[in-house]
């Protein structure tokens, strides 16, 4: 047993079902967000079912994530939830109203509008929260014997506030080249005009937050500016990503755009984790120090083992399933 470093592979499992959830809920909380800009009421139900055979699937990589922090870095659990109580319980709010909405609004006939701003407020409270618990992160924690000492409103500044509407427009990409892919006709002509639009966008916020990320924590300029970095050919890799979306869209290309935001997304991601690695808990905290007991870790290990492969599995076959075009008389 001591020949396996656990706190590392439970590190790698974590980020990897952050990650998914990240790609893979990010695009349905896109529609959302990008649903009350749409021009009609058929359209917002293309939108709405674009994703409805995959969304609570998509939401199944939180729950691994939150469980794996808690199981195997109990400490992330100790701080992170009295420090970002108010910005979590928000996300989970918003989840919860969207997915009331999926179920309610298609049955409702005086209540559809009620649930149509269930579901794109849902889906905006929630992507911008995770975007204020990122710059939470960035920002650090006031701790003192591995306990929070901070206020519930430390969290919240002029930074998390930016970095919560950044992963709204990040998200909001996401959303539009997703329906790009997956529709037709006039609302995907719409969508092809956008997407360039939030390109930029998103562009230009990256820019500040890279510059402002530094000037709030020296540890991090340290290790992106100290010399030549090759961390550097992540921000380079999301540039290209981005520039590709461009020339999709330009180029009429369907599938590609989506593709490429997924990866603006993967290298901003890597590039946030190698940040502050191997700090879980910062301002002071490693994932060893934040880490369970090896045998703890070990017995959760298998478990989760035998759950992630059975979650890709049934993920990737929905995705197969629901491949097609969606129109007004469903998949095709």
């Amino acid at each position: 047993m001591d020949a396996f470093d656990f706190s590392l592979i439970w590190a790698v499992i974590i980020g990897f079902g952050l990650m998914m959830y990240v790609l893979m809920d990010g695009f349905d909380l896109g529609v959302g967000i990008l649903y009350p800009l749409s021009h009609s009421e058929a359209e917002r139900d293309l939108m709405m079912n674009s994703v409805a055979p995959v969304w609570d699937g998509n939401e199944t990589w939180l729950v691994l994530g939150g469980a794996g922090l808690l199981a195997a870095f109990p400490l992330v659990y100790s701080v992170f939830l009295p420090a970002l109580y108010i910005p979590i319980f928000l996300m989970l709010a918003g989840l919860i109203f969207r997915g009331v909405a999926f179920e309610f609004r298609f049955k409702a006939k005086k209540s559809k509008k009620v649930w149509n701003l269930a579901f794109s407020a849902g889906s905006f409270l929630a992507a911008w929260s995770q975007g204020a618990v990122v710059g939470a992160f960035i920002q650090g924690f006031a701790l003192q014997d591995k306990v929070f000492v901070g206020g519930p409103f430390d969290w919240l500044s002029w930074f998390s506030v930016f970095t919560g509407f950044a992963l709204v427009l990040g998200y909001a990409l996401l959303g539009a080249t997703w329906l790009v892919m997956k529709t037709e006709g006039d609302l995907q002509q719409w969508l092809q005009r956008l997407t360039p639009k939030l390109v930029w966008a998103i562009l230009g916020v990256f820019l500040v937050v890279s510059v402002w990320t530094p000037m709030i924590e020296p540890v991090i300029a340290e290790r992106w500016f100290a010399g030549v970095s090759l961390l550097w050919l992540l921000p380079i890799a999301a540039l290209l990503s981005a520039l590709t979306i461009l020339y999709a869209i330009k180029t009429g290309h369907q599938i590609l755009p989506f593709l490429a935001s997924l990866g603006v997304f993967l290298f901003a991601y890597l590039g946030l984790l190698l940040s502050r690695w191997p700090i879980i808990v910062p301002p002071d905290y490693d994932l060893w120090q934040a880490a369970s007991a090896p045998e703890s870790q070990l017995f959760l290990l298998l478990g989760f083992l035998f759950v992630i492969p059975i979650v890709l599995a049934y993920t990737a076959w929905t995705y197969w399933v629901f491949r097609g075009k969606v129109s007004s008389q469903g998949y095709h």
